[in-house]
């Protein structure tokens, strides 16, 4: 039929489904590895304690039936191993129903993973990796010629994350609108990397150069997706090189490679020699498209209302299958960067003579010496989360003193979150943290200094505090 086609769409297809594959991995590792120190049954939210006071219609979750931290574990690695089989080309040596049990299995393995993560999974990527998860379960495998219905659809969540991030570019900060947010954004974004002290000491011209050019590319470029090849390949091209663009810069999680992957479904087809001929679909895998994608044009409503409403919502979920949702992010830009800087002591008493020595994490600024390292696309979820407690207490407030009770603990899951821990054989008699600015040096200064950084401290976050003063905080 028309919409099942040969014509270079087989190599979007098989270039997407492998690089979704190796994200779902990348998403699975990252709950085996966190997950006791933020949701496990002693974690700072537990899931036990989250399914017994939110109903199942409001997040679908096999962990609502059945929560061990032993079986979390167990359903991680089913989604690690099966992941890999399918980046591996298990879903290709199959037959098509098979392949799309695999695909439907990965997003429900992940799906109850994400609706019980609560605030640690409350990040766009997570609903974008599950939108584009469910309609991989509908892209069929080598037993078929690729559904065309299908590989616009994946156009259509490209063009949300783009354009939407350009709309609320342009109704939010003023910043963009006069091309200077980037004088700030390279040293105030949530997780720096490696390149991104280089970034800033850019020349301001380049900088603004680089906010046209996203401008163009999130606002102008989208529109093209949705003409014929190759002028909508050489779109998604455009999409590819500005999101790797992000890649160097900063660390976004899986954002910018799951961005590259929706575009590189359009792109491939530019690079796509011919194909043997592929078999006719089954009748009932026509019948599933086509109700497929006719449910996502249903569910887009309110994601495709929300693009042109004034009051635009980024990163939000309309169901609790976060099947159809909307993107976006930096309305706003922070000007000055704020770190929080967890220290404890072995004193009982504290005065001006206390030693206090840091908790250094793994991804976040602390070390003033030390160079941001590159983590994307693995997703360090407490180090993101403390940026935001940096911007606001709100931000932290269910989640903080739990964090600092389990350091007070030598918890060794929470420790296991860390990078160092300064008190390897008794835990600390108490624990404060106090908030710094940070700035990136000058290059005169990183010469004289080795420092990448300066801070300077601001105010006090927590005052020192001891185990038993937050009893009943588990």
């Amino acid at each position: 039929m028309a919409w099942f086609s040969d014509s270079g769409y087989w190599l979007g297809r098989l270039v997407f489904q492998r690089m979704l594959a190796v994200l779902y991995v990348i998403a699975f590792l990252a709950a085996v590895r966190q997950f006791r120190a933020l949701i496990g049954a002693r974690g700072i939210l537990p899931v036990p304690e989250f399914v017994a006071r939110v109903p199942f219609r409001t997040s679908p979750s096999v962990f609502h039936w059945r929560y061990s931290d032993r079986f979390f574990a167990l359903w991680s690695w089913t989604g690690v191993l099966l992941a890999a089989a399918v980046a591996a080309g298990a879903a290709d040596a199959v037959p098509l129903w098979a392949s799309m049990v695999m695909w439907a299995v990965l997003w429900v393995l992940y799906l109850s993973i994400v609706n019980v993560g609560q605030t640690w999974y409350s990040f766009g990527w997570e609903s974008l990796l599950l939108e584009t998860g469910s309609l991989a379960v509908f892209l069929g495998n080598a037993d078929t010629a690729p559904p065309v219905l299908v590989m616009w659809l994946l156009r259509w969540v490209l063009f949300r994350v783009e354009f939407g991030a350009g709309l609320i570019k342009m109704r939010g900060d003023r910043c963009w609108r006069d091309l200077t947010c980037l004088y700030y954004h390279h040293e105030t974004q949530p997780m720096p990397g490696p390149l991104s002290w280089f970034f800033h000491h850019l020349p301001r011209p380049l900088h603004k150069a680089e906010v046209a050019a996203n401008h163009l590319t999130q606002l102008g470029v989208p529109v093209v997706l949705f003409t014929s090849q190759p002028v909508a390949g050489w779109a998604a091209t455009a999409m590819i090189v500005t999101q790797l663009w992000l890649v160097l810069s900063g660390n976004f999680a899986w954002l910018n490679w799951l961005t590259i992957t929706l575009a590189a479904s359009a792109a491939a087809p530019l690079w796509a020699g011919p194909s043997a001929p592929l078999p006719a679909p089954p009748v009932w895998f026509e019948v599933l498209v086509l109700v497929a994608t006719a449910g996502v044009a249903l569910l887009s409503y309110r994601p495709a209302r929300n693009l042109l409403a004034r009051q635009q919502m980024m990163n939000t979920s309309y169901e609790s299958l976060h099947l159809v949702n909307s993107y976006g992010a930096f309305g706003t830009i922070t000007r000055v960067r704020r770190e929080i800087v967890v220290e404890g002591t072995a004193d009982a008493v504290t005065g001006p003579g206390t030693t206090w020595l840091p908790y250094e994490f793994r991804g976040k600024p602390g070390d003033v010496r030390r160079l941001p390292l590159q983590y994307a696309p693995y997703h360090l979820r407490l180090d993101w989360l403390m940026w935001f407690a940096a911007l606001s207490p709100a931000y932290a407030r269910s989640w903080f003193v739990p964090f600092v009770t389990r350091l007070l603990e030598n918890d060794r899951d929470t420790l296991r979150l860390l990078r160092t821990n300064p008190f390897p054989e008794v835990p600390p008699a108490r624990i404060r943290a106090r908030v710094f600015r940070y700035r990136f040096t000058t290059w005169r200064e990183l010469r004289e200094t080795g420092a990448w950084w300066h801070r300077t401290e601001e105010r006090e976050f927590l005052p020192p505090v001891a185990r038993s003063a937050l009893r009943g905080t588990r």
